[in-house]
């Protein structure tokens, strides 16, 4: 009897020791193991918050794309190149179509998974007996903080790293401040008007392509000309439209700029009536998005974009060494030289 007692008593234990946590789509998922040990991510940008979290080394398997597509583009396999030695779980992408046979074999604890539908993550969750957890960086082609904010917490919370998750955000937090606190002060008739082009968006874009309330100009309260068109998210602007706003300084994606320099060749006219072209004001940015956002990359190019504008108030800012810190935080590693192998830098671009 006390030995039945016992074992109804570790029952039970087990039991309460289950975790419910909700997700980015509110759905309501329990962990029997926690914290978790072993992991897969699927779908556009799960992988890159798993490796913020410090877990690449509970990383099981990854998607057939993140071992295919270029390294530089995606700087948590840069910090982490044992990620595509791992074995495969079907195709990444925009759809990504998970290789359910291969995930099971594996025998994850969790199933991180970003921009599916409560259907799809069910569904998964329901043919592999294993725990989904959706995760989010808000709109697509673009981010939300307090998206990623949620995200970070949940994983830290299945993992065990909600210390890890506290201090991320933290330092995320600390930065927001700083950037605001350079240049809330500055009147409106003191701020050069900005824009910028060639930004990804589901492929490489040439100058049209650009976003409202983009976050590396609204976190240093910069006057961007796209804010008069649309309350925010992606869009392509007309090129007539472009010359009427006139931008005083344009940055340019340089994952984009070579499509930009190609089209100065063939519509020199059209470049010509833009006075941040005329000025010498041009000025390219490491690409951030791909696979959805590189956070540590666009809070890099804030700080650029910060010294550009504001010059004054950014002088104390090196921004090779302000890079490495903010890599070193969020992937462990520094990478500004080597992600600046593959793209130009933070320089005018000379046309």
């Amino acid at each position: 009897m006390l030995s039945f007692l016992s074992g109804c008593d570790r029952l039970a234990q087990k039991d309460n020791s289950n975790l419910t946590v909700t997700d980015a789509l509110g759905r309501k998922v329990v962990l029997k193991e926690k914290p978790v040990k072993k992991v897969v991510a699927i779908g556009p940008g799960a992988l890159r918050l798993v490796c913020y979290m410090g877990l690449a080394n509970s990383v099981v398997g990854v998607e057939d794309s993140e071992k295919e597509w270029d390294v530089i583009s995606r700087p948590y396999i840069l910090a982490y190149p044992q990620l595509k030695d791992l074995p495969g779980i079907g195709q990444g992408g925009p759809r990504p179509s998970p290789n359910l046979e291969s995930i099971i074999a594996l025998k994850p604890d969790v199933i991180f998974a970003a921009y599916l539908t409560k259907d799809q993550a069910d569904a998964i969750q329901s043919k592999t007996n294993i725990p989904v957890i959706l995760l989010s960086y808000g709109q697509f082609a673009s981010f939300d903080m307090n998206e990623i904010f949620n995200s970070l917490r949940v994983i830290g919370e299945v993992s065990g790293r909600s210390d890890r998750a506290n201090q991320l955000i933290s330092y995320i937090q600390g930065i927001e401040e700083d950037l605001n606190n350079r240049t809330k002060d500055i009147l409106p008739d003191k701020k050069p008007s900005v824009y910028v082009g060639a930004l990804g968006m589901a492929g490489v874009h040439g100058i049209e392509s650009t976003q409202a309330k983009y976050l590396p100009f609204t976190l240093i309260n910069a006057k961007n000309v796209a804010d008069e068109i649309k309350s925010s998210g992606s869009l392509m602007l007309d090129k007539e439209y472009l010359i009427k706003l006139n931008p005083d300084i344009i940055f340019l994606d340089e994952g984009g700029l070579a499509l930009v320099k190609e089209d100065y060749k063939k519509n020199r006219a059209f470049y010509d009536k833009l006075r941040a072209f005329k000025d010498n004001e041009v000025y390219g940015q490491l690409p951030f998005n791909y696979y959805t956002t590189n956070i540590e990359i666009a809070l890099i190019d804030t700080y650029f974009a910060g010294k550009v504008i504001y010059p004054e108030r950014f002088s104390d800012i090196d921004i090779s060494n302000k890079a490495d810190e903010i890599f070193k935080e969020f992937l462990g590693k520094p990478m500004f030289n080597v992600i600046t192998k593959s793209y130009p830098g933070f320089t005018r671009v000379v046309f």
